[in-house]
């Protein structure tokens, strides 16, 4: 697949509810999605989960959110770029509200799922981060719903944080075969912000099988792009402006695992 089948521009996906709206059909796979709602100060918005696990993440602005008969209240953040967030888990089969006092933009990770497990608060103190890389390659994940620290069904999703001029998902990896114990399958969805005016950046995806997917794009703030199979990375920040990207992971491993293969090509230094 192409760069305009996988880079989706701020604003492309838009709809009457969410300003990003990617679901599994749009993405032309079967797990993953993301929306992102935007919240007028005193605004509200409810939705049913259906088949799905959702993560309300803010990405800037607090509110509350109820999850049937429970009651959950995210302090949140006033961008991406000041810390982690707290966040909330809502399982498949569920009835949401989102309510903000103040306002805000509130990402919803979600992945299909088979299980439902319970509603939960995330406290962002219990959010391990993570310093990944050395030099110009250096950037830091946020890990509020990896694998190994926060149960989901099958969604996996972490943040990241590159400063600006760096370079990050580095060496270029892939995650598109199931060979137990050493790569998953799971389909991705990059989610940009860029920070300060007119920032951007760019992100990389390249075939590892003839026919795959091949995306050289600039991303600013809003944008997002596609990964459902191939290598991907690196993920290049402007000099001078730090990028945010979101990461949303699913796949249909009896396991939910982060297992990937790095280049051989390009692994010398770098992990």
């Amino acid at each position: 697949m192409t760069s305009n089948d996988l880079h989706f521009r701020r604003g492309a996906t838009a709809g009457a509810q969410y300003v990003l709206d990617i679901d599994p059909k749009r993405a032309g796979w079967t797990y993953c999605g993301l929306r992102v709602v935007e919240l007028a100060p005193g605004g509200t918005h409810t939705f049913t989960t259906g088949d799905s696990e959702w993560i309300v993440l803010p990405l800037s602005g607090g509110c509350t959110v109820h999850v049937e008969d429970e009651e959950f209240q995210i302090l949140g953040r006033d961008s991406v770029f000041d810390g982690v967030s707290d966040f909330v888990y809502a399982p498949r089969d569920a009835r949401v509200l989102i309510a903000s006092g103040a306002g805000g933009r509130f990402a919803l990770a979600g992945a299909k799922c088979e299980r439902r497990l319970p509603a939960r608060y995330g406290p962002a103190p219990e959010v391990p981060v993570e310093d990944r890389g050395s030099g110009t390659c250096a950037r830091q994940v946020r890990n509020f719903a990896s694998a190994d620290s926060f149960d989901c069904d099958r969604l996996i999703a972490v943040e990241v944080i590159t400063p600006g001029g760096h370079w990050s998902s580095y060496p270029p990896h892939k995650h598109d075969e199931h060979r137990p114990g050493e790569e998953a399958e799971l389909e991705e969805i990059y989610y940009f912000e860029i920070e300060g005016p007119n920032g951007f950046g760019y992100q990389r995806v390249f075939p590892s099988r003839e026919g795959g997917s091949d995306v050289l794009a600039e991303v600013r703030t809003g944008d997002a792009v596609l990964v459902p199979d191939g290598w991907h990375g690196p993920s290049i920040a402007q000099p001078g402006h730090a990028m945010y990207y979101l990461n949303v992971m699913a796949g249909p491993g009896e396991t939910r695992e982060w297992r990937i293969c790095f280049h051989p090509d390009h692994t010398e230094g770098y992990r």
